[in-house]
């Protein structure tokens, strides 16, 4: 009977009632499929009924639940675009309860069809600001973070607002084992196979044509790093993407390039070298370059990936061989 006491006073039930229909909605899902994983991770039950969801359990996971509703409608009404609101930041918020009330209110460019893109982790919102705040940004951090996208999207800002006149994008291209010589076409045509993400990206920024009408003038630049040799870039937002593909005899020369009113931003996956690994330089060039003024370093993790919740998975998965 007095553990049976115990076990009822540890015990609680409490309900939460979401005043905007939208976000219940979000974060039950489809016929409450979302509902199993989320009482999982609190700790309690749930039972949803209407706009309301029932919280049974250990007295502090009920509470602890309650706060992290509380937080999560704190969050969600302070976001300037609340549609662009899914499951990856409801597991974010989840997984990272420091940053509950963080919101990503600084946007970070409009595409040509009017969708607004924000960062969508505290790690991206930092690498935005290196961005903005820096000549030399760095990225590390796995598949599905946001690296490329993100530094694609700044420079497409730069280039709108006058603050660059080009975009110059490089990226190694040591993945199929071919010579740029032996792959057909002109000097973008070869190139173009390595840097196809950063040309998704930039569609998605600016649209087809007017990434097109930019290539044609000469306003985004194609070329891959053996042609970077003695030039002198500048007034020039420089991309080099897959940077742990690079040597440091590489990274060296392309970081020596950066001139006048420039920004350059290198980043890369040091868990998917195609090099040799000991021939790769982006690991000691990050930690070359720690605390110099005027770059700044990220490093994301596994947290911050946005592309589809499987990818964290699989690197899960792969952290395990």
């Amino acid at each position: 009977m007095i553990a049976t006491k115990r076990k009822s006073l540890s015990k609680k039930m409490l309900s939460f009632t979401f005043s905007n229909e939208s976000l219940y909605q979000k974060v039950c899902g489809v016929n409450d499929s979302k509902l199993g994983d989320l009482a999982k991770t609190l700790g309690v039950e749930i039972v949803p009924r209407g706009n309301t969801l029932l919280l049974g359990g250990d007295k502090i996971n009920v509470i602890n639940a309650i706060e992290f509703f509380t937080n999560l409608v704190a969050n969600f009404s302070h976001r300037p675009d609340k549609d662009s609101f899914d499951s990856f930041d409801l597991n974010y918020l989840i997984k990272n309860n420091k940053t509950l009330n963080w919101t990503p209110n600084d946007k970070v460019f409009t595409t040509n069809k009017g969708k607004p893109i924000y960062p969508r982790t505290k790690n991206q919102e930092n690498y935005v600001q290196s961005l903005l705040d820096n000549l030399i940004s760095l990225a590390t951090g796995p598949a599905g973070t946001g690296k490329t996208f993100l530094s694609t999207a700044i420079a497409c800002r730069m280039l709108q607002t006058g603050e660059v006149d080009r975009i110059v994008l490089t990226r190694p291209a040591v993945e199929a084992g071919e010579s740029l010589g032996f792959l057909p076409g002109d000097l973008a045509q070869k190139v173009d196979p390595y840097l196809r993400p950063i040309y998704d990206a930039l569609y998605e920024c600016l649209g087809f044509e007017k990434v097109q009408e930019l290539i044609s003038g000469n306003r985004i630049e194609i070329a891959p790093i053996a042609f970077m040799r003695g030039r002198t870039l500048s007034h020039s937002f420089i991309i080099l993407d897959e940077a742990q593909n690079c040597t440091i005899g590489q990274l060296k020369m392309l970081l020596t390039r950066i001139g006048k009113n420039s920004r350059m931003c290198l980043s890369g996956d040091i868990t998917q070298i195609d090099l040799e690994r000991e021939k790769s330089g982006f690991e000691k060039v990050v930690e070359l370059l720690r605390n110099v003024e005027h770059i700044g370093i990220v490093h994301f993790d596994k947290s911050d990936i946005t592309r589809n919740p499987l990818i964290e998975v699989i690197v899960n998965k792969f952290e395990t061989i």
